[in-house]
């Protein structure tokens, strides 16, 4: 099937390029910094992690990186990884009807390496050495074996360098930080249980250790312990547990 042109010519419809396919989600999955941030962290705890470490520079656009201390990747899937609905999450169309995890569809990784320089270091608990991957604008510029610690460190440097129209749109560097901020915030507050270090600029934001109660985690994030009342209630199989904070 053929389509006309407002030339009167006609433009066959063909399958686009596996890369230009992957500049376009980008722009539907990664809008700014903190949706990166957002897609790897929620990646390291589904990985397992009970520690997580985000470090951000100028407003994520220069950098983003997210260390983890989760199940890692074999060295066989690191590449694969960075394909386009390639997921360890669902397997058949049963495993939507149930799924445990923060993501599933498998484009988060390659939608933010095909707008930036990603740099990846990953080993699982039984190997005794590393993979690092390293893919530029959706392609693949190296992949090698490296040291490393068990877990997963995703580096995202230059955001958006060959989509400047989406570049552009970006706003300060300030205003991109305050998104990637409350990012880190919300998901270190919906996880208590999960250690979290946020550094922004070089300046440590917050240090939350693992295993912290809803108020302990509030007082490490938020600080000023006196500013809130604790909340606990409870009505039919519903539980409120958290922190509200004073007038």
């Amino acid at each position: 099937m053929t389509m006309p042109s407002s030339a009167g010519t006609r433009r066959w419809i063909r399958p686009l390029p596996e890369r230009l396919v992957n500049k376009i989600a980008a722009g539907e999955v990664i809008e700014r910094p903190a949706a990166v941030v957002k897609e790897l962290v929620e990646n390291a705890l589904d990985a397992g992690a009970d520690r997580i470490e985000v470090e951000v520079r100028n407003g994520g656009a220069r950098l983003i990186r997210v260390v983890d201390n989760g199940c890692g990747i074999p060295a066989e899937q690191v590449e694969i990884a960075f394909s386009r609905h390639a997921t360890s999450k669902v397997s058949s169309l049963d495993d939507l009807e149930h799924l445990g995890s923060y993501g599933f569809r498998g484009e988060a990784l390659p939608s933010i390496a095909s707008v930036s320089r990603t740099r990846m270091l990953t080993r699982t608990p039984e190997s005794d050495g590393g993979t690092e991957i390293v893919v530029e604008g959706g392609v693949v510029q190296s992949v090698q074996p490296a040291a490393a610690p068990v877990g997963t460190s995703v580096e995202v440097e230059n955001l958006f360098f060959n989509t400047p129209a989406r570049r552009k749109f970006l706003k300060t560097e300030t205003t991109e930080a305050r998104h990637v901020s409350r990012m880190v915030t919300a998901m270190a507050l919906a996880r208590p249980e999960v250690g979290f270090r946020y550094l922004l600029d070089g300046r440590e934001v917050f240090l939350a250790p693992p295993g912290q109660t809803v108020p302990e985690r509030v007082v490490a994030v938020l600080g000023g312990r006196d500013r809130y009342v604790p909340v606990d209630g409870h009505e039919g199989p519903v539980r409120i547990v958290g922190m509200a904070g004073k007038p």
